[in-house]
């Protein structure tokens, strides 16, 4: 029987890169059925071996980081150096991820308190069995791993669905797993379009799905889980603030705004769109931000627009902008397909759709801002709330704004910072999605809590769980209770 298959292209020249199966329904429930075997032996190794396993993983990933890095530019289409530092940043998550298990999910005694005085209590987390990631094309490697490493280093079994996009490396990952862990397919990787990710999804043997696209895909992902009340992960997208207040570097806060906006052609779920400007620094920081952005060139600096789709939205954003604001550094005329030449544009209406909407391209727009506290409420007047930056050298000022911004993760004085430090969450509010991957928290994202509780001895004169527990009984327990805590608090 001929296996249905469908290409994956270069999106700067359309050339094919490979070409992949469709896996249909009956394929992904044959994939979820090795991985259910898969994770049983894979759960049972305990933290020490699963450690190994993965650090040796690592080893491999690394050992392969210039090939790895020459098919993410065929596929995605960025620079061979942009794709390399991804791979590092993957490279490093699996690394904390396989370190730090046994400490964060491993079995600890927990304190019982007064009332369970005669009790022994434990509690560790658990492995969740066969967790599947639906990956997205922009980060193809980084963003997948940041689940993949996790539930792996949690002692899941995973079934990847890449983007159709970007499948191949997908495809790589898995491929290469297998050196390190050859006897079950613990980590595999099935390819195809929207219908294998919903097949995937919708198994009911899949205990928990990590998801990263759109919004709107998401709620199409959560509608199939629902159906079996499986939980989800979802990251999705994001319209990230930048705030530079008037204390701020500006040489510095204008190199890292464009290095936010305009790597990777402004396809980064938390990439800068939004920059908030204090007035008394406004016409400084244009000047360094225009100077370096007209040094830019897309199709060197960054690469081409990945899915074609996007393109109309950009474009769509940008003439909406345009007419409304001020472009003072590209226009209409930066939309070439498949390629954006940078665009910034200045006093937009905070209700225009580039403000307001994800719009995945080498696009900002500038708001000069009375202080830094109309900064932080613009910025906090989205329906997203991914990432964000503050540039200020006051850093107790800085901290403050960035406690206050409505979102998952801020940097301050950097652009994006928070993605390179493993021991962080990453993870949005609002539209942005729910749930964390990366450090502690990623970690028991994929696991399940077990608690347990054991008498060690029979407390006398306390049997309080016993049809025979008499008056005393109660008695003596509500006198504990009211000595350690009815004192009042004034």
């Amino acid at each position: 029987m001929s296996t249905v298959t469908f290409d994956s292209l270069n999106p700067a020249t359309g050339a094919v890169v490979g070409t992949h199966p469709k896996a249909s329904p009956e394929a992904v429930h044959e994939a979820v059925g090795r991985a259910e075997t898969a994770a049983a032996w894979w759960g049972a190794l305990g933290h020490a071996e699963r450690k190994r396993r993965l650090l040796d993983y690592k080893a491999v990933l690394t050992q392969h980081i210039r090939e790895l890095a020459a098919l993410v530019h065929e596929e995605n289409g960025k620079p061979v150096g942009d794709a390399t530092l991804e791979l590092v940043l993957a490279i490093t998550h699996l690394d904390w991820a396989a370190r730090n298990a046994a400490k964060v999910l491993g079995r600890r005694r927990v304190n019982t308190g007064m009332i369970g005085l005669n009790l022994a209590a434990t509690l560790e987390y658990l492995p969740l069995g066969v967790v599947g990631v639906i990956g997205p094309w922009n980060y193809p490697v980084f963003t997948p791993m940041g689940s993949i490493a996790y539930a792996l280093a949690a002692g899941n079994a995973v079934v990847f669905k890449p983007s159709e996009l970007t499948p191949g490396i997908g495809v790589r990952l898995a491929e290469l797993f297998k050196e390190s862990v050859p006897e079950h397919e613990v980590f595999q990787t099935i390819t195809g379009l929207g219908e294998t990710g919903a097949a995937l999804a919708g198994d009911p043997r899949v205990k928990k799905v990590a998801f990263t696209g759109s919004t709107a895909t998401a709620k199409r992902v959560m509608a199939a889980c629902a159906e079996n009340l499986t939980p989800i992960v979802a990251e999705c997208g994001g319209k990230d603030a930048f705030i530079v207040d008037a204390d701020a570097d500006l040489a510095a806060a204008a190199d890292a705004c464009l290095w936010g906006a305009m790597s990777n052609a402004g396809q980064t779920c938390v990439g800068v769109e939004r920059v908030y400007v204090v007035d008394a620094v406004y016409d400084g920081f244009m000047r360094e931000l225009t100077e370096r952005a007209a040094r830019l060139k897309a199709g060197e600096d960054y690469g081409p627009i990945t899915m074609p789709g996007q393109v109309e939205i950009i474009k769509r954003h940008i003439d909406d902008a345009t007419k409304a604001g001020k472009a003072v550094t590209g226009g209409p005329d930066a939309v070439r397909p498949p390629y954006v030449d940078p665009v910034i544009v200045e006093d937009v209406p905070e209700d225009s759709p580039a403000v307001r909407e994800e719009t995945f391209g080498p696009t900002i727009t500038v708001r000069r801002t009375r202080d830094a506290q109309e900064a932080l409420e613009l910025a906090n007047a989205s329906a997203y709330g991914l990432g964000g930056t503050i540039f200020s050298r006051n850093a107790r000022r800085a901290t403050e704004l960035a406690r206050l911004m409505r979102s998952g993760m801020t940097a301050i004085n950097s652009v994006i910072s928070f993605a390179g430090v493993p021991a962080l969450p990453f993870g949005g509010v609002g539209d942005s999605g729910f749930g964390r991957i990366h450090g502690a928290d990623g970690l028991r994202e994929f696991a399940r809590p077990k608690a347990i509780s054991r008498q060690r001895f029979a407390m006398p004169g306390m049997n309080l769980t016993s049809f025979n527990r008499g008056p005393e009984e109660l008695e003596r327990l509500v006198r504990l209770i009211t000595f350690l805590h009815g004192r009042r608090k004034r």
